[in-house]
C-alpha cells in the first residue's frame, strides 16, 4: 500500500510539474498572440509548448525522452485515426446542409479553387475535378503540414500527459481531466479570436473533451502517440480548410458553423459518448 501511495504521489508531482511548465511557456506565446503582430505566426510556437514542457519534465525527473511512445503502432489505429475525424466532420456538414444552416457550394466558390490550382500549374479544370483535386491535396499534403504543429501538442498531451494521468485515474477520469486541461490551454485564443465568446467557449469545451475520449482511446490501444498526431491534424484540416470554404453562410446561423459551432459540438459529443462507452467496456 505504501509503495502504491508513493507511486501515486510521484505521478501527481510529475503531473503538476508538467502543467506548471506548460503554463509558463504557453503564457509567453499567448501574450505574443494577443499583443504582437502578426499574431498568427506565434501559434506554431504555442503548439510546441506541451512537447517542450514534457521533455523538460522528463529531464527534471531523470527519465528518458524515449519513454514518449514514439513507436508507430498498429496500422489499424493509424487508419482509424484518419477516418474518424473525416467521418465526424463530414456528418457535421451534411447536417448543416440538410437543415439549411449553410448552403451547398456555389460554382463561384469552386471556381476559386480551380483558379488556385491553375496558378499551381495544374491547368484548367472543371469545378468537379477542381474540388476532388483540392480535397485530395488538402487531405494529404495539407495533413502532413498540419502534423508539424500537432506533433508538438501531442508529444505533450498524448505522448506524456495522459500516461501520467493513467497512473492515478481511470479511462474516464483521464479523458475528462486531460480534455479540460487541453481545452483550458486554448481559452486565450477563443477570447482573442472569438465573436460570441461565451457560446464558443462552451461549444469548444464540449468538442475538445469529446475528442479527448476518442484520442485517449486510440492512444492507449495503439501504445503510440502517432494516431493522436494524425487524428488532430486531420480534424483541423477538414474542419478548418476543406468544409468551410465549400459552405455558403446563411445569415443568422453563423454560430452553428465551423470548428466552434454548435453542430460540430453535437456531433463530436455523440462520438465522444460512444468512445467513452467503448473504452470503459474494453477496460482500456
Amino acid at each position: 500500500m505504501k509503495a502504491n501511495l508513493s507511486e501515486r504521489k510521484e505521478a501527481w508531482s510529475t503531473i503538476f510539474m508538467f502543467l506548471l511548465i506548460v503554463t509558463v511557456l504557453s503564457s509567453l506565446f499567448h501574450y505574443a498572440i494577443v499583443n504582437l503582430y502578426p499574431s498568427r505566426i506565434y501559434i506554431g510556437g504555442l503548439m510546441w509548448c506541451p512537447a517542450i514542457a514534457a521533455i523538460i519534465t522528463l529531464k527534471l525527473k531523470g527519465r528518458s525522452i524515449s519513454s514518449l511512445h514514439w513507436n508507430w503502432g498498429n496500422w489499424k489505429y493509424i487508419r482509424l485515426s484518419y477516418l474518424i475525424p473525416v467521418l465526424y466532420v463530414s456528418i457535421t456538414y451534411l447536417l448543416i446542409w440538410l437543415f439549411a444552416l449553410g448552403g451547398l457550394p456555389t460554382v463561384e466558390v469552386i471556381l476559386e479553387w480551380a483558379k488556385e490550382l491553375k496558378l499551381m500549374g495544374i491547368g484548367t479544370l472543371t469545378p468537379t475535378v477542381a474540388v476532388i483535386i483540392a480535397v485530395l491535396l488538402l487531405g494529404t499534403i495539407g495533413v502532413i503540414r498540419a502534423m508539424a504543429t500537432t506533433l508538438g501538442e501531442e508529444i505533450g498531451w498524448r505522448g506524456f500527459f495522459i500516461y501520467e494521468l493513467k497512473k492515478v485515474l481511470s479511462f474516464t477520469g483521464v479523458s475528462i481531466f486531460s480534455g479540460i486541461i487541453w481545452a483550458s490551454w486554448h481559452w486565450p485564443l477563443i477570447v482573442y479570436y472569438g465573436k460570441n465568446v461565451a457560446l464558443e467557449l462552451t461549444t469548444f469545451f464540449i468538442i475538445i473533451i469529446s475528442m479527448s475520449f476518442i484520442m485517449t482511446y486510440y492512444t492507449f490501444k495503439s501504445k503510440s502517440l502517432w494516431p493522436a498526431v494524425i487524428f488532430h491534424a486531420v480534424s483541423n484540416v477538414y474542419i478548418q480548410k476543406i468544409f468551410p470554404p465549400l459552405t455558403v453562410k446563411v445569415e443568422g446561423t453563423e454560430h452553428w458553423l465551423g470548428e466552434n459551432g454548435i453542430a460540430f459540438a453535437i456531433v463530436t459529443a455523440v462520438f465522444g459518448i460512444y468512445y467513452w462507452y467503448k473504452g470503459v467496456k474494453e477496460k482500456v
